[in-house]
């Protein structure tokens, strides 16, 4: 009801000049009412003076008589319509802290009183003296975290060298010797810090976004990588397969031939038998029925007629020998190696060329070489000839054995490299770690940091514990040498006869890890002059 009435009180207290609740309030002769600034004004800008509402003209200008009545009831109701203009508080804004019931929007807070007030409760810090010497500031949440916990005063203050907020009393006490700015001063360092980093991360989702698609096509194209294995892979085993019957049905076609030869052997030798045994059987009659025979002229007449026997063969050195299947399916097996061998040969032909395409260029560091070395001015060469330099100190450089690494190190991905042997007796070659010791006489394994092929002209071993000792290639002139630092995989490769020779595989990789050569002592067995030499990759069709 109350709400009623200030609404009609609003819309009938309303002056018809500038339709706003009267403000001062005065009554024309006519008995209508206005604002004394609104009626005064209109009549200053006429020649002739009536009322805005009637149009009453008066021959003089009125004097205007104050109504007392409008004017407080108008009071009232501006104190109302300001009350409700306020607004309430809403999300993410201060309420006062003094409204009770709904809270309206505090517009300022008090750093003495430690209380936010809206526009009505904020009159009385207007008003009263005592009150006026507060320090207001915009509405501010939470006035109690802005204040120091240890005095009780406002944090105004930034302490540099412990990057905290601080009160005047502090710079006094804990802060003392420290380097402190007013929160505006250091408001403004961090914000252009902020900006930094506010420009920086659209940058870093893009690279992020960049990784994630780099990420994407690596995978994609592992899968087509993959398709195409499995597809080449098919062929393999669908040809060795194929393979395998076919072999499969020659060695069946070849035993069961032999052993027809034997069944029709067999055959031809019963038939030859049993005909003989009919021959014999005719003639044991003919000579049992003659044996009964008393007439002697008739006996010796038909003895004389008595046909001579049959032609027979000595059956006791007949015999069938049962077939010999000794070296049958050697040779099918044999043949099977043979295609095996050839598909072999292609796939490691096809293992090298893949590899050969993570190709590095790398050049020796004669930091690291041993002061025996001496290394080509392009880096690629490295021989030992036997007189030891003095050299400047290096925690770099092997002391106790001929050994020297590359200028490169790789931490991740693939890389391949060829080191041509030619004309070598005695050689190491293989990648190493980084923190390897290079004073120590250490044994060269895995285990100290060092993956390597050793050869010597009586044997070739992959370094480990225990040795892995590998066929001797007489004829080995140029070893590849293939890294999958992620996969942990290591191998070896004869690139002139395009032969894998050994592969490491679960390889521990951690740090960087650099290419390895040792070219052997100048002098051991008087021939192991030639240099190792980094060589170039020369890829064929």
């Amino acid at each position: 009801m109350a709400s009623a009435i200030t609404s009609w009180c609003e819309e009938n207290l309303s002056c018809s000049i500038c339709l706003d609740v009267f403000n001062n309030p005065v009554t024309t002769a006519c008995g209508h009412n206005f604002c004394r600034t609104c009626i005064t004004k209109f009549w200053d800008e006429q020649v002739q003076y009536k009322c805005p509402v009637c149009n009453k003209l008066f021959n003089t200008r009125p004097d205007l008589q104050v109504n007392t009545f409008l004017s407080e009831l108008a009071a009232q109701i501006r104190t109302s319509v300001r009350v409700k203009e306020q607004l309430f508080v809403e999300q993410a804004e201060v309420p006062c802290d003094v409204c009770t019931g709904t809270q309206l929007k505090a517009v300022k807070s008090c750093l003495v009183c430690f209380t936010s007030y809206c526009q009505t409760h904020l009159e009385p810090h207007q008003r009263v003296a005592r009150l006026q010497k507060h320090r207001l500031v915009e509405p501010m949440d939470r006035l109690e975290d802005r204040m120091c916990k240890k005095h009780d005063r406002l944090l105004e203050l930034f302490c540099q060298t412990d990057q905290v907020c601080v009160c005047q009393f502090c710079t006094e006490g804990d802060h003392r010797s420290h380097p402190v700015v007013p929160l505006m001063e250091e408001y403004e360092v961090k914000t252009t810090q902020l900006g930094k980093i506010e420009a920086e991360v659209p940058q870093m989702i893009q690279e992020r976004k960049q990784k994630i698609k780099e990420i994407t096509d690596t995978v994609e194209l592992s899968s087509k990588d993959a398709d195409r294995e499995i597809a080449i892979g098919g062929q393999v085993f669908t040809a060795l397969i194929g393979c395998v019957e076919k072999c499969r049905d020659e060695f069946n076609q070849t035993v069961q031939e032999k052993l027809k030869s034997t069944e029709k052997q067999a055959d031809d030798l019963i038939k030859e038998l049993e005909q003989e045994i009919e021959d014999l059987t005719n003639r044991s009659s003919e000579v049992k029925q003659l044996s009964h025979t008393e007439d002697h002229l008739h006996f010796l007449q038909a003895f004389r007629s008595l046909k001579d026997p049959p032609p027979t063969r000595d059956w006791t050195t007949v015999e069938v020998r049962p077939p010999s299947y000794v070296g049958t399916l050697r040779r099918s097996l044999d043949q099977l190696e043979e295609t095996l061998n050839m598909e072999m040969k292609k796939l490691r032909e096809a293992e090298l060329k893949r590899v050969q395409q993570y190709e590095v260029d790398v050049t020796l560091d004669p930091d690291t070489a041993a002061s025996s070395l001496i290394l080509s001015e392009d880096g690629k060469q490295v021989h030992d000839r036997g007189v030891v330099k003095i050299l400047p100190d290096n925690p770099k450089r092997f002391t106790r054995k001929i050994y020297v690494l590359t200028r490169q190190s790789f931490s991740s991905g693939r890389f391949y490299f060829e080191v041509q042997v030619k004309d070598k007796t005695s050689w190491y070659l293989g990648v190493a770690r980084e923190s390897i010791n290079r004073i120590a006489l250490t044994e060269v394994t895995p285990e100290t940091g060092y993956w390597t092929l050793d050869c010597d002209k009586d044997w070739m071993v992959f370094r480990d514990d225990p040795d892995v000792r590998l066929p001797l290639r007489a004829e080995l002139q140029k070893v590849g040498v293939f890294v999958d630092y992620d996969e942990g995989l290591l191998s070896f490769y004869d690139v002139e006869a395009r032969v894998h020779i050994y592969s490491a595989t679960g390889c521990t990789f951690s740090g960087p890890l650099y290419p390895f050569l040792c070219p052997g002592r100048h002098h051991y067995d008087g021939n192991n002059t030639a240099p190792l030499i980094i060589s170039p990759v020369n890829q064929t069709d």
